[in-house]
């Protein structure tokens, strides 16, 4: 069987994650972006994301994938993802004229019989919009994840796909690139599609609310939400991989423009999303987390306070720093002279002006009086409390997602605050 060739066209986080990942499957590509400088950078492996594995895949794959930004390549494939990332302001609403632009350009540039399939987040209504008389237009819906990307690109748990017509047969082209992935086919019409997407994140949210709620009542009642979360997982009716893990508000830009989403829809037909609303206010509540509790638990005048923030990134393992709990906490902290470390984002001036920018973990931690770990990087979990204390001035430490070893047996004085139980002091723990 002959291969159908694939195009993608955007080459940010989403239209490059997947193109490699297609390029793995053994599929011939072109990859577009309008950017010169961007696939100048790709080309040089220099990548505008950071993802795990996604360097190997491109110098594994590199015979099968031409990257350009000629659009007449185009012309060359049977089926053309439109996969720029879309962007969201501060109240969470969709940036939409890059993937206007792009779409109009992919219809105009692309042959008649070529299958255009919609890869990026697109409100409900969008591609019913764009369709365009005898063309072949399709809506996929992507759950990518920052941080474990490629892995989901390669192992999709299913495909939901948005049809004009849903009873109708999929292109033979098409059907041949869904078909490698080996997982189910929904097919549903444009509109179910589009908000199955949100319908994902929003069951997301009610668990990543629950959690965070419940949580901060354990902080307070001398429960541990670790403790709990067990139980809840084997609840048939919630299930293993619940998202219940304690966290510092929603963050990333999918999930709040998701919930922008639903607001919207719901003011203007007048239906309620009372809920939608609350789970937002709860966001913003323990988004304030870190700060609140450090201006709390220092012992000393906040204005002389020295404090060590590892992590920017809004999770591990990506890059990015949309809505990020750890620039909400610097933002808080104006008034603090804070020692920065992260392993991978680059530091901007204008998030904090008495700042110094480290470059190791351990460097961060001079003469601090406090350490706040803000993104439970991999590299944060080898590190033992007692190696900070040695090099810290003080003894506090914020450890909201409880990634340091608690069991110390050395008698030693460490304050340590964690998201979903009450504070813990190593030294009255270990004796």
């Amino acid at each position: 069987m002959i291969l159908p060739t694939i195009g993608f066209a955007g080459m940010t986080h989403l239209g490059l994650v997947s193109g490699v990942s297609a390029a793995e499957k053994g599929f011939n590509l072109v990859c577009y972006d309008p950017d010169t400088s961007r696939i100048a950078d790709i080309n040089q492996l220099k990548l505008p994301v950071s993802e795990p594995k996604l360097e190997d895949l491109i110098k594994k794959n590199r015979k099968q994938i031409i990257f350009t930004s000629e659009i007449s390549e185009l012309r060359n494939c049977d089926v053309v993802f439109v996969a720029p990332d879309v962007a969201t302001d501060d109240q969470g609403q969709s940036k939409l004229t890059t993937i206007n632009i792009l779409l109009d350009t992919v219809f105009a540039e692309t042959r008649l019989d070529t299958v255009i399939v919609v890869l990026s987040q697109v409100p409900p209504g969008f591609t019913r919009s764009k369709q365009n008389s005898g063309r072949a237009l399709y809506y996929q819906v992507e759950t990518l994840i920052f941080g474990l990307a490629v892995d989901r690109a390669l192992h999709p748990e299913r495909y939901m796909i948005g049809c004009a017509d849903p009873k109708q047969p999929l292109p033979e082209s098409y059907r041949i690139v869904l078909e490698t992935y080996s997982c189910p086919l929904l097919l549903m019409r444009y509109e179910s599609a589009e908000l199955a997407k949100i319908s994902i994140n929003m069951c997301l949210v009610a668990s990543v609310s629950t959690a965070n709620t419940l949580a901060e009542l354990c902080e307070k009642i001398g429960a541990d939400w670790s403790e709990i979360i067990p139980a809840l997982k084997l609840d048939k009716r919630i299930g293993p991989h619940s998202y219940l893990s304690p966290g510092l508000g929603i963050a990333g830009g999918n999930l709040e423009r998701d919930l922008a989403t639903v607001c919207n829809f719901a003011d203007q037909y007048g239906t309620d999303a009372g809920v939608v609303r609350a789970w937002l206010v709860n966001s913003w509540h323990r988004k304030n987390w870190a700060a609140k509790t450090l201006r709390q638990a220092l012992p000393i005048n906040k204005k002389d306070a020295v404090v060590a923030v590892w992590g920017l990134a809004y999770k591990e393992n990506t890059h990015s720093t949309k809505n990020s709990p750890s620039l909400v906490a610097i933002s808080q902290l104006q008034d603090m002279q804070l020692r920065i470390y992260d392993p991978i984002v680059l530091w901007n001036e204008e998030w904090h002006s008495k700042t110094v920018v480290c470059s190791s973990l351990m460097d961060a931690l001079e003469g601090a009086d406090a350490l706040m770990i803000m993104t439970p990087w991999p590299e944060f979990k080898l590190i033992n409390p007692m190696e900070i204390l040695e090099k810290m001035k003080g003894n506090l430490i914020l450890d909201p997602y409880s990634i340091l070893p608690l069991n110390v047996t050395s008698n030693v004085d460490i304050d340590i605050y964690t998201l979903g139980r009450s504070p813990t002091n190593l030294s009255s723990s270990s004796s």
